[in-house]
């Protein structure tokens, strides 16, 4: 059986789209229109409390308090890297930790978020999968991390302008909620990131990327690849036995010719693993015939793990033999280094901590 959400009387205020905000107020016998103040409190405004929405009546804020929860999660620590990364370990109400990563580029501020506390996809490479899936996050407990973030930027006067699904978890596991989410925070009446300035990371869960392609819209795929073969993709993601590369290849050339949209892959280097030149030419001949681009990454050590990077020249060397097979390509900018970078490490740090 699948996990679901954390449950409570009261629901995350952050869960509902702008129009199950206004069937609320209409089942209370309020107006439709105060949907529209209630968000611009929530994202704009970014109040901590119902009670500082000054323009609604006493009544109705009273109603929001009995009906929904306000505080999402709480930060236990945040790291601050010298490249300007910053990464937030937060406490969930339930006691459950997740994290969420601010990343600096010329083109503006991009949140990595977390879809789930913990992971079972079991990629042999990531801190994400210690300890395994304990649930998943509701749309609202996504969302508040973006909004979290986004205080954390206002004290410097700058904004998110992209925003990287990512974080812990395989999104697609957590599918209804992962599009409650890209609803709230595309409206141009809140936090109005735009759908191209959004990317969802993958593993590879396959009909999710049919129904994904089926919803339309304009927000980036992005597949987690790591492998040019089906047997070296085993090894590293034991997904590739339910959903065999062969399978997902399917399901993204259904994607591209849905949407119109470009796929891209994330391959990550590991060390005498899948780094050669002979792996650049397997991927070459997978993808060359896609609209694709490649996004290659340099694995950040995680002690758990026995990998190791992939010597700068070889990195290049691998970016060049893909480039002259015709594929775009760009080498992922190392943030974050000098700070427990991988996707799960803070996570994994603080249990340890916690537990011993």
């Amino acid at each position: 059986m699948p996990l679901t959400s954390y449950t409570s009387e009261k629901p995350l205020i952050y869960s509902l789209t702008p129009d199950e905000m206004k069937e609320w107020l209409v089942e209370i016998g309020d107006k439709a229109f105060r949907a529209q103040q209630i968000f611009d409190w929530l994202y704009v405004k970014r109040v901590r409390s119902f009670e500082e929405m000054t323009n609604l009546s006493k009544e109705l804020r009273q109603k929001l308090s009995d009906t929904f929860r306000i505080e999402a999660m709480e930060e236990i620590t945040h790291q601050t890297s010298q490249d300007g990364t910053v990464k937030f370990l937060f406490k969930l109400v339930d006691g459950h930790a997740i994290e969420t990563v601010i990343m600096r580029h010329s083109y503006g501020n991009s949140i990595c978020v977390t879809t789930q506390v913990g992971c079972r996809i079991g990629c042999t490479f990531c801190a994400s999968t210690l300890g395994g899936l304990k649930r998943n996050l509701d749309a609202g407990e996504i969302v508040a991390q973006v909004l979290m973030a986004q205080r954390k930027l206002d004290e410097e006067g700058a904004r998110v302008s992209h925003v990287v699904v990512m974080g812990i978890g395989e999104p697609f596991e957590n599918f209804e909620n992962l599009i409650a989410f890209l609803r709230i925070i595309n409206d141009n009446r809140g936090l109005n990131i735009g759908a191209r300035h959004i990317t969802v990371s993958t593993s590879g869960i396959v009909p999710k990327i049919y129904e994904f392609a089926d919803r339309g819209g304009q927000v980036n795929l992005a597949i987690s690849l790591h492998a040019p073969n089906t047997e070296l993709r085993t090894k590293l993601m034991p997904i590739n036995r339910g959903f065999p590369l062969e399978k997902l290849l399917e399901a993204c050339r259904y994607y591209i010719a849905k949407t119109g949209r470009r796929i891209s892959f994330e391959y990550g280097l590991f060390g005498g693993t899948n780094d050669q030149p002979e792996h650049a030419e397997e991927l070459a001949d997978l993808i060359g015939d896609m609209l694709c681009h490649v996004n290659l990454i340099p694995v950040n050590y995680v002690p758990e793990r026995d990998y190791v990077r992939t010597p700068r020249n070889e990195i290049f060397q691998f970016k060049n033999i893909l480039e002259d097979r015709g594929i775009n390509v760009t080498i992922r900018r190392e943030q974050g280094s000098d700070i427990a970078a991988a996707c799960g490490q803070l996570r994994a740090q603080y249990a340890k901590e916690t537990v011993g």
